[in-house]
């Protein structure tokens, strides 16, 4: 058996084994969302379900990393960046952060990770020569020298703070986020095998993609239809600075990610731009993505589900194939496709 399938089976077995005890342990502790209490504009379950979703999660691929791949300094300052989300999203979970509050939390905790040695040190130019982002560095001595590239930390910033929220909000529907994670995750892992620009081999880079993804297959039989337990932020947040920090480490695979995450990335823009155009703050929770119009036109949950489960593996596939420009084309035949399909449906909510 492949060493990649045993860390996958591993991490899933953990995190199925891990999550209904936590489901009881929630239950317990009030770590739950009972619509009659506790109203939220965007979801779209009923009676009162379980959060807390991202402990199982993280505890499976954290004991999954401990026993299996060598723990440099980049890997603890995932693992230790990754345990802040966690807790940030479970107290979230008990009594809702501010969202202000926690998007300058999520950007402390992107920084703590960059802190320890993760960055985009160029971006791949379809067009010719790759951009380089190093060339602007700050020297100066803490406890020795320590260097800051300025374009290049910042812009690792702004790219794992903006995936960290825009996958969260694509997990509106019962097992609609673990499902479209695990396969990112693993296309993520397939094309981390070819390249890496960090001080990591290219085989944890693989394993750590696979470990990623078995942590949320193992969670989604309690998160599909009918769930059982919600991501919550604390998952939601975590997969979207897990995939946000493995396109980083597959050799500034930014791009990649951007094709194979193509609906929730567009759907996060529209997003954005609706409610900046009704003059309400982008950061306040909504009826209105993507899902919930799916949901309007009367597309099941596990339709819905599938359906972004689908897409991303025929994206990942074509990740696999397609090159800068023709990668560029397909992200944007995708946005026109989906833009075309919510006008439609905003266009059929007016008629009736």
């Amino acid at each position: 058996m492949p060493f990649e399938l045993v860390v996958l089976f591993m991490s899933f077995a953990v995190s199925f084994l891990l999550t209904g005890p936590v489901i009881m342990l929630a239950r317990k502790l009030n770590l739950v969302t009972n619509k009659a209490l506790r109203f939220h504009p965007a979801h779209t379950h009923e009676g009162i379900v379980p959060r807390a979703g991202g402990v199982p999660i993280f505890l499976a691929i954290f004991i999954t990393v401990i026993v299996f791949l060598p723990i440099n300094k980049i890997m603890f300052g995932i693992l230790l960046a990754s345990s802040i989300l966690v807790i940030i999203g479970t107290i979230d979970d008990y009594s809702d952060i501010s969202p202000y509050v926690r998007f300058a939390l999520n950007l402390i905790v992107s920084a703590i990770v960059i802190g320890f040695g993760l960055g985009i040190p160029y971006l791949s130019n379809p067009f010719g020569q790759a951009i380089p982002l190093d060339a602007w560095i700050i020297n100066f001595d803490f406890f020795g020298t320590r260097s800051i590239w300025l374009l290049a930390d910042i812009l690792a910033i702004v790219w794992l703070t903006w995936t960290t929220n825009m996958v969260n909000w694509s997990k509106g529907v019962d097992g609609q986020l673990p499902g479209f994670v695990a396969i990112t995750a693993i296309f993520m892992g397939l094309l981390g095998a070819r390249f890496t620009a960090h001080d990591i081999s290219v085989q944890s880079v693989t394993l750590f993609s696979f470990i990623v993804a078995g942590a949320y297959l193992g969670f989604l039989p309690f998160n599909f239809f009918p769930q059982k337990i919600m991501p919550g932020y604390g998952g939601g947040g975590l997969a979207g600075f897990l995939l946000g920090v493995l396109s980083i480490l597959s050799f500034g695979k930014l791009g990649t990610a951007v094709l194979i995450l193509s609906v929730p990335m567009i759907d996060a823009v529209y997003t954005i731009v609706r409610r900046i155009r009704k003059r309400q703050s982008p950061f306040r929770a909504d009826w209105g993505h993507f899902h919930h119009r799916l949901l309007e036109i009367g597309w099941g949950k596990r339709r819905i589900a599938v359906f972004y489960w689908l897409i991303s593996f025929i994206l990942g596939i074509s990740s696999l194939f397609l090159k800068g420009v023709e990668k560029i084309i397909a992200f944007v035949t995708c946005g026109v496709i989906l833009l075309a399909f919510m006008l439609i449906i905003n266009r059929m909510k007016k008629l009736k």
